[in-house]
């Protein structure tokens, strides 16, 4: 993909994504016909605070029921296709192109996209995608195919987060399903000042040991969350 400037072709790379993404701006399509990208900015910008981060109790239940086998970056390829409706007839299409599958399959080849992703019986039940950089995750998109597997996978994607000593969970949007989960509209201003602090920070993605069961992982939330509110409470003692 290239944006245009009278003569001037300008290609945008994966290193000027995370550029891109270092200064607040991410990328979107027309449609997933549409050939060429635009930057947004938006004044409101969606995040998961960790430490805010909601797990509702029917959720828990099935968590610990381990229904589904969860995998991190092992089939880029089948995330993004179930996240784009491409193999999910009653989905409606996406905005991801073919330029946002490139830029994406080569920002997961460096190491700065994840996957993370539910199985069940063989197949790919649901799943979600985001850029990793520093201290800063960047939810993009997600997808079902089974009643709650991407909730499960955000859930497994907060674990992760809070173990690699991440700051920053950005959601772009605000919905109705991530506001059960914790979710803040905050203005640009905000935004941008979480981020800076997010971008300082030596996070690592794979830091959480891969095939947890439910059980740790909601333990794993839960003691994160229960230190940081102690921590809290000694610093304003």
């Amino acid at each position: 993909m290239a944006e245009h400037s009278d003569d001037i072709v300008f290609e945008i790379t994966p290193q000027v994504l995370l550029k891109a993404y270092a200064c607040g701006l991410f990328p979107m399509a027309e449609s997933a016909d549409d050939s060429g990208l635009f930057w947004l900015e938006p004044e409101h910008r969606g995040i998961l605070p960790l430490d805010r981060f909601r797990i509702p109790k029917r959720l828990r239940r099935t968590i610990r029921a381990d229904n589904f086998e969860i995998r991190v970056s092992s089939d880029f390829d089948a995330v993004i296709d179930g996240c784009s409706g491409r193999d999910t007839p009653d989905r409606p299409k996406t905005w991801i192109n073919r330029e946002i599958r490139r830029l994406y399959r080569e920002l997961f080849d460096m190491g700065h996209c994840q996957t993370v992703e539910a199985w069940q019986n063989g197949s790919l039940a649901g799943g979600l995608y985001g850029v990793n950089l520093n201290g800063a995750f960047f939810g993009e998109s997600m997808f079902t195919r089974v009643t709650d597997a991407s909730k499960v996978c955000l859930v497994h994607l907060v674990a992760r987060l809070m173990s690699g000593s991440f700051r920053l969970l950005d959601t772009q949007f605000v919905t109705d399903h991530l506001t059960r989960f914790g979710t803040l509209e905050v203005s640009r201003e905000i935004y941008n000042g979480e981020l800076e602090k997010a971008l300082k920070l030596d996070s690592d993605f794979n830091a959480m040991p891969d095939g947890l069961p439910g059980k740790d992982i909601l333990d794993l939330i839960d003691d994160w969350q229960q230190s940081l509110q102690f921590s809290n409470a000694k610093e304003d003692r």
